[in-house]
């Protein structure tokens, strides 16, 4: 079974977002991490200075009350940083649902800061005698316990987070390594086939090169190079004025590239020559094979690698054109049909006579039979020629016609 390089090349974008995906998602852990290191950071920050709120000198009382008030504003501003960073941690927020302890747990902080803050300021300041300062003072190691064992939880809690997202980290990373290193061995290897195929089409005598074509577009432009060499081998199949496939070879080559039309519309036209049939010959039989051919020649410029054309009648050709759009099709259709329009033939006694040509247009459905679509594309000519020359009609044109 062949492969579609167009399918390869869509899934290796594919692919190659998803490592992009992953790289961005391992680079928002890594920031994720950073944070943690800094919430880390900031508890510790703020336990050396509710330390050091508990150690200022009553000596110079206005020193003490200036280095208090900035300290205990510098806590809350802490406290406000925590919120700020948690914003940015969203595996906590939306993956492992810690928002709503995490919050909680800032705002008993900051109620225990509070309650610090107003111990100490009644320690250092409000207090006048020995028993309001010794009750003070014990409040106050009372409110440092309190917040000191709350940011340790805090501290706790977050290695715990931490270790959460670690094993779960650790799993991903193992299975997506593990993704990322089969597709990365399996595109590999289509890619070197895809590089042989192209290897192949690149050797000048391919008769001996033992090699089996891996992609269907290598094989259809196989099939294009080794044309002629085909027609020396079945002469039977191709028309012997034009140098096309005749009827039969339609059918063969029909037979030989179908499978390659992937998700491609298939669409099938039937041109004949205006006044040019083999009853009323209108000019002689050199002057009629030149026409034949230069039409001939003409539509096999427009011809792609998974199309067929044939000559398969004395004034009639057939082409079936793969194209990813029924819009497109008829457009290579029309501009075939101005392209025989342009030729220009002299003739003797006559001078520049401009040949045109009629069609019927389908689109082949993939479950009508090619002998079922060539009828239909023959009614739709039939109809083509009663309406006048020099136009190409579709299915829809019979339909307004029936209306």
């Amino acid at each position: 079974m062949k492969h579609s390089i167009k399918k390869i090349f869509l899934n290796l974008n594919t692919y190659l977002f998803f490592v992009l995906l992953v790289s961005f998602v391992a680079m928002m852990l890594t920031l994720e991490h950073q944070l943690s290191f800094e919430k880390v950071n900031n508890l510790n920050k703020q336990k050396k200075i509710i330390s050091s709120l508990t150690t200022l000198k009553k000596d110079d009382i206005e020193l003490a009350l200036i280095q208090f008030n900035g300290k205990s504003v510098q806590l809350h501003q802490e406290i406000d940083k925590l919120k700020s960073l948690y914003k940015y941690d969203y595996s906590d927020r939306y993956i492992f649902s810690n928002s709503q302890e995490y919050l909680s747990d800032l705002d008993k902080l900051s109620a225990y800061t509070t309650t610090f803050n107003n111990a100490a300021h009644n320690f250092y300041v409000d207090t006048k005698d020995e028993e309001a300062r010794a009750k003070a003072q014990q409040e106050l190691a009372t409110a440092f316990a309190n917040i000191t064992n709350h940011i340790n939880d805090m501290l706790i809690k977050n290695i715990q987070y931490t270790q959460d997202k670690f094993n779960i980290i650790k799993v991903l990373t193992i299975v997506i390594f593990i993704l990322i290193l089969l597709a990365t061995i399996w595109y590999r290897k289509k890619l070197f086939s895809i590089y042989k195929d192209i290897e192949f089409l690149y050797q000048v005598d391919k008769s001996k090169v033992a090699h089996e074509i891996y992609t269907l577009e290598a094989d259809a432009i196989s099939m294009r190079m080794n044309r002629k060499t085909v027609t020396t081998d079945n002469p039977t199949m191709i028309d012997p004025v034009t140098g096309i496939n005749n009827n039969k070879g339609m059918i063969n080559s029909y037979s030989n590239k179908k499978h390659l039309k992937d998700s491609n519309f298939t669409a099938l036209t039937i041109i004949e020559i205006d006044n040019f049939s083999k009853s009323k010959r209108a000019f002689s039989q050199e002057m009629t094979q030149s026409i034949l051919k230069k039409i001939a020649y003409t539509i096999s410029l427009h011809e792609q690698a998974i199309d067929v054309i044939a000559r398969t009648d004395y004034n009639q050709f057939t082409l079936i054109l793969s194209r990813p759009s029924k819009e497109q099709a008829f457009k290579d259709v029309e501009l075939i049909r101005q392209s025989i329009e342009e030729l220009k033939f002299n003739i003797p006694d006559k001078g520049p006579v401009v040949i045109t040509v009629s069609g019927g247009f389908i689109i082949k459905p993939n479950n009508t039979n090619l002998d079922e679509a060539i009828r239909q594309a023959k009614e739709i000519l039939h109809y083509a020629k009663t309406t006048g020359t020099n136009k190409i009609l579709q299915t829809r044109d019979m339909a307004e016609r029936d209306m």
